[in-house]
């Protein structure tokens, strides 16, 4: 095993004296977070030497499915929508990341081989829980604030989808500007992950940028999706607590 990641753990020190010293009060959750992080990559280093052996497709389904339930879990507290949260995420998550991976299967972009199912996996569903919850928290908001108008209109014999259009159209769009601002930025002010991960292992830069366009193009697809589900999911809950709200 390699040790001298250690030596980058002296900027986790800087950070902590620096926030003591500016008392940010962050001391706790950085040095927290940084050995949780250390210790969950740990598992994850060790966990991929064994999975990457996997060969059978039921097996990596399991481990795809495993991903999404763990993100669902993490989407139910992070925007929580009552006793449905869970169900409402694992579908949104489960239906936005299989029509993504589906699709690029059939393309050919994606085979069925451990060492790519899993990584790649890992990034669609978490850019899909990352969108999940920012649509979520928005759609909310925006209901919130446009319930009276929303009132109005389905007074008037209007249906509820498209009294929500407005406040549904905002949380689509407002979720997606992180991925969208990732498209503008990409290749001039950093370089991703999985390019930075190919030249290291010394592959051509051609073949490393053509599969980081294609990665990055998934998570608009499965960001976009992410957040459609998501309100189409959630909208009836949402818009019943709000209603509950302004009549009380």
């Amino acid at each position: 095993m390699q040790y001298s990641f250690l030596a980058s753990y002296l900027l986790i020190v800087f950070a902590l004296w620096y926030s003591r010293r500016e008392q940010f009060g962050l001391e706790k959750m950085i040095l927290t977070n940084s050995i949780l992080a250390m210790v969950q990559l740990g598992l994850l280093g060790y966990a991929l030497v064994y999975l990457f052996q996997m060969q059978h497709p039921a097996l990596l389904l399991f481990v795809l499915l495993g991903m999404v339930t763990f993100g669902a879990y993490t989407a139910k507290k992070r925007a929580p929508l009552g006793e449905h949260s869970f169900k409402i995420a694992f579908f949104s998550l489960g239906a936005s990341s299989g029509i993504v991976f589906l699709s690029m299967m059939a393309f050919g972009v994606i085979h069925i081989v451990p060492h790519e199912m899993i990584p790649i996996g890992g990034m669609i569903i978490g850019n899909a829980l990352n969108v999940y919850s920012q649509s979520i928290e928005r759609f909310r908001a925006e209901v919130k604030n446009t319930i009276e108008t929303i009132e109005g209109m389905v007074a008037l014999g209007a249906p509820l989808k498209e009294a929500l259009s407005f406040a549904s159209k905002a949380s689509v769009k407002a979720s997606m500007i992180p991925t969208l601002n990732m498209l503008q930025t990409v290749g001039i002010i950093h370089i991703p992950g999985i390019t930075t991960g190919m030249l290291l292992a010394g592959a051509d830069p051609l073949k490393a940028i053509s599969y980081q366009l294609a990665v990055m193009y998934m998570m608009v697809a499965v960001a976009l999706l992410s957040a459609v589900f998501s309100v189409m999911f959630s909208y009836r809950l949402i818009v019943g607590a709000a209603f509950d709200k302004s009549k009380s």
